[in-house]
């Protein structure tokens, strides 16, 4: 069973997402903080001074952070493009698939009567004329 463990730690796809996963999140560190820190302020300032981390609403004993939760939406959306940018640039450059090479014929048609036969045949069968 510790062999298994060890053989499935070590298959590719496993150390491949390991990786991913900590890039992935050191990436959203940045992502996070070029939202909260340039973005944002800049969108503030365009907007008449307003500090989006200090919006919010009191609903009984309640906060709602809506401001937080506009600049987490402009995170995501920001990592979501970096993403697609990302596949969209993987995929052009991957090699389209070669196409299948079309079949070898198997029928002919027979010249005198128009009938499909098979393509080894020397006499069409509907009208018994030699090929």
């Amino acid at each position: 069973m510790l062999k298994e463990f060890k053989d499935f730690v070590m298959r590719g796809n496993v150390l491949d997402l390991a990786v991913a996963v900590i890039i992935g999140g050191a990436f959203g560190k940045i992502v996070a903080s070029l939202v909260n820190d340039v973005i944002m302020p800049l969108i503030g300032v365009l907007m008449g001074g307003v500090n989006f981390s200090g919006l919010e609403a009191p609903v009984g004993n309640a906060i709602i952070k809506y401001g937080m939760f506009i600049q987490t939406i402009v995170d995501f959306l920001i990592v979501a493009f970096v993403i697609f940018l990302i596949i969209k640039s993987a995929n052009a450059m991957k090699k389209p698939a070669p196409a299948p090479a079309p079949a070898a014929p198997t029928t002919k048609e027979c010249p005198h009567c128009f009938s499909s036969i098979n393509i080894k045949a020397t006499r069409c069968p509907n009208c018994t004329s030699e090929l």
